[in-house]
């Protein structure tokens, strides 16, 4: 792909229109290649990466503008600091007194920056997480969630081994590797476009995060039980669930969304699976929940959060999450925890299951339902994974971050009613 100014416009209307949005970035950057279909997949693949550039480090790319912070000057920020552009090859973009400008953006010295610049948090995030983590972990965190996240698979093991789904990838020059903790995992270098992919189509594997994948361990379904999937969203968890279970039993996927439940369909016919039953619901006090009250083996709630830690793959959630949302998501959380540990009969398991990185949203909403809840017990998930072959050090909870796992950041914990 060849840097052309022609490219450039397109970054720069995006990284525009990015900016001025209330969307999530991801469907703005849909909604922009589908009016800009001239664009062929590597163009697409440096668009998209430039402009989640600038969102990932939008704090210390407004530092290098020195006092006039415009999207023309992030991106070009980007371009030279992130990208790693030189100054020949933005000479065609450039305009004659931006030269200079550059030049004194490239000697800003991120080191003499606050931390939270430096670290491209808004000053609450940093806040919080430096009370829950040292000064050098939480660099480390901050750093990793800057990067791009790679490309996890899943293969489904209704259709295809991993081995052979490996060996067949590397065969179509896409370098693949297995996950190091998911026994089902597979992790791309690069973002291949997979849609077209023979074994895609024939549903041996789905697009689906390393760290998301374990959740699906931990409950651990078996064959034949009754099982839900409590926010089961567009079902990349319920088809794992599924597959474990041999696609035996019973597998609910409850979720408030019609369009969600729709995106499960296609999915659902590639998978094969034949014991998931997709459900909308109003809340999670609806009644066709309460009709299950005590009869289901295994329950997952991953519940909505604020999804910080998946920023490697939207960034722009840190710039639109704030204290006020996330104390509206914990009380929402804890009704719909309350909700679903109804449906588990005795000696049943729950796992409650974020991908934020915050407490508030993670140990505190379990510690305030075990309270409530003494018929619950807390079940240790390394104990768990370890004795399927998953070594994860992680103890009594299961959290994942990306500076050690590698996967985005995941917080779950395993209960069983007495």
């Amino acid at each position: 792909m060849r840097f052309t100014p022609a490219l450039f416009n397109h970054t720069e209307a995006l990284v525009s229109e990015l900016l001025r949005s209330t969307f999530p970035a991801d469907l703005v950057v849909s909604r922009y290649f589908r009016q800009h279909r001239e664009l062929g997949h590597g163009d697409r693949g440096f668009v998209a990466e430039t402009v989640y550039a600038v969102l990932r480090r939008k704090r210390s790319l407004s530092a290098r503008c020195l006092d006039d912070v415009t999207s023309r000057r992030l991106l070009l920020a980007a371009l030279a600091c992130v990208n790693g552009l030189n100054r020949r090859e933005l000479d065609i973009v450039l305009h004659e007194a931006e030269g200079k400008w550059l030049a004194l953006a490239k000697a800003v010295k991120l080191e003499d920056l606050p931390p939270a610049v430096r670290l491209d948090l808004p000053d609450w995030l940093h806040d919080t997480l430096a009370a829950q983590f040292d000064a050098g972990v939480l660099e480390a965190l901050a750093t990793a969630l800057n990067q791009p996240a790679p490309l996890d698979l899943r293969v489904n093991p209704l259709h295809a081994e991993r081995d052979a789904v490996l060996a067949r990838l590397n065969a179509d020059g896409l370098a693949a590797q297995a996950c190091p903790y998911s026994p089902l995992g597979i992790r791309l270098a690069g973002k291949p476009a997979l849609a077209k992919h023979p074994l895609f189509v024939d549903g041996s594997f789905e697009v689906q995060d390393e760290g998301s994948q374990l959740l699906g361990y931990l409950l651990q379904p078996k064959r034949g039980e009754m099982v839900a999937d409590f926010c089961a969203g567009a079902g990349g968890k319920t088809l794992l669930l599924g597959a474990l279970m041999r696609s035996q039993g019973r597998l609910y996927a409850f979720d408030v969304a019609e369009k969600r439940l729709a995106k499960l369909k296609p999915r659902l016919a590639r998978s094969g699976l034949s014991n998931v039953h997709p459900v909308r619901i109003e809340s999670e006090n609806d009644i066709k929940i309460k009709r299950l009250a005590g009869k289901l083996d295994r329950v997952l709630v991953d519940a909505p959060c604020s999804g910080l830690g998946t920023l490697r793959r939207n960034p722009d959630l840190k710039w639109r999450q704030s204290p006020e949302s996330v104390a509206e998501l914990t009380i929402k959380q804890a009704a719909i925890l309350h909700a679903a540990s109804a449906l588990v009969k005795k000696g049943g398991r729950l796992v409650y299951a974020t991908c934020s990185l915050l407490d508030a949203e993670n140990e505190s909403v379990v510690a305030a339902f075990l309270a409530a809840h003494p018929d619950f017990v807390s079940v240790a998930a390394d104990e768990t994974l370890r004795r399927q072959d998953i070594a994860v050090e992680c103890g009594e909870r299961l959290r994942l971050v990306p500076h050690r796992h590698g996967t985005d950041g995941f917080f779950a914990a395993l209960m069983e009613r007495r």
